[in-house]
């Protein structure tokens, strides 16, 4: 579907599937569970989801003779951190504005973790004191004017590089690069986890998906706390991307999965039942996962099954985004493990 796009490469390639077996025999062995490791998907400061993302939109850039790529994100934000790492690599300046988007104190919050390795990557940081929202945010559209009364010009990527009109595209490429994982494994994965905020990853699956059937079998995990605004989104970027794909079918409401009892209790600020899934993830399989998005989406797919929400014998696949640099700023909620 993503032949006529063209695509510059930022990634190594096809990213593994690695079965959890220490994590399935512990909640019962009825369904077996696997991880697609995008997380390990580059060597561009740790990588990252957004990466297959910034893929498709980095020939747009370059077209456009941009010599400044603005993002906006939160203070740990991973997407923020990838566009630096991009922009390094493709000799560009990067203009970052880090807003308030967390509730959460730590000492060391804004010094470590994504906005450390962004800084020292050489980007210019604007750091603004504006709570969440996955929509177009004023502070983003200053920065963008700021760039050009300088003299420079910048190419804008929304939050998440969602809203972007190529956003979806990478997970389109997603869906079809475990087509091809599953022809060599001999099996279909019959359910697929992702964590749901900014929206693009998930639409980008919903479409991918939707050419064989599965749309409706992408489990969204909100992470966001604000699953309305999140839920037309993911619809709206999902409907643009078929049209832009020539997918041939409608993305309808019914295709999209999101369920809401995980971001509690605000975007960024993990919860008990968080907190325990990162370290039995960590403790069984010794993978690391966050407190903003992998940390809820595998405290997710953890409650539903042990709720039985899968049926047994599924086989799972849960989408690991990256992100995992963030648990750095939460450095007293794991001082003891």
């Amino acid at each position: 579907m993503l032949q006529k796009f063209e695509r510059y490469p930022l990634t190594f390639g096809p990213t593994p599937i690695e079965k959890l077996g220490r994590l399935s025999e512990h909640l019962g062995g009825a369904v077996e569970l696997y991880a697609k490791r995008d997380d390990c998907n580059s060597g561009l400061a740790f990588g990252g989801n957004k990466l297959r993302k910034l893929e498709y939109i980095v020939p747009d850039a370059i077209a456009s003779n941009a010599d400044t790529l603005v993002t906006i994100g939160g203070v740990q934000s991973n997407h923020t951190r990838q566009v630096a790492a991009v922009a390094a690599k493709l000799g560009m300046k990067c203009r970052l504005v880090q807003e308030s988007w967390v509730p959460f104190e730590d000492a060391v919050y804004d010094r470590v973790g994504n906005i450390l390795m962004s800084r020292v990557m050489g980007a210019e940081i604007e750091l603004v004191d504006e709570g969440f929202d996955i929509g177009i945010r004023e502070s983003w559209e200053r920065a963008i004017e700021d760039v050009k009364a300088r003299g420079g010009k910048p190419y804008p990527i929304p939050a998440g590089a969602s809203v972007h009109r190529l956003g979806g595209l990478g997970y389109v490429g997603f869906a079809e690069e475990v087509r091809a994982q599953e022809a060599e494994l001999g099996f279909a994965f019959d359910y697929i986890v992702v964590c749901t905020v900014t929206g693009s990853t998930h639409a980008g699956m919903l479409v991918g998906f939707a050419r064989d059937g599965r749309a409706d079998r992408v489990v969204g995990i909100d992470a966001s706390g604000t699953p309305a605004q999140t839920r037309a989104q993911v619809m709206e970027i999902a409907r643009n991307t078929a049209a832009l794909v020539e997918l041939g079918r409608d993305i309808a409401d019914d295709d999209l999965v999101l369920l809401e009892d995980y971001a509690h209790p605000a975007y960024g600020v993990p919860s008990a039942e968080t907190n325990e899934a990162i370290r039995l993830a960590a403790r069984t399989e010794g993978m690391m996962t966050d407190p903003v998005y992998e940390g809820k989406s595998m405290q997710g797919m953890i409650d539903l099954v042990r709720k039985g929400y899968f049926p047994p014998g599924s086989r799972v696949l849960y989408a690991h985004l990256g992100g995992v640099p963030a648990i750095n700023g939460y450095s007293y909620v794991y001082r003891n493990g």
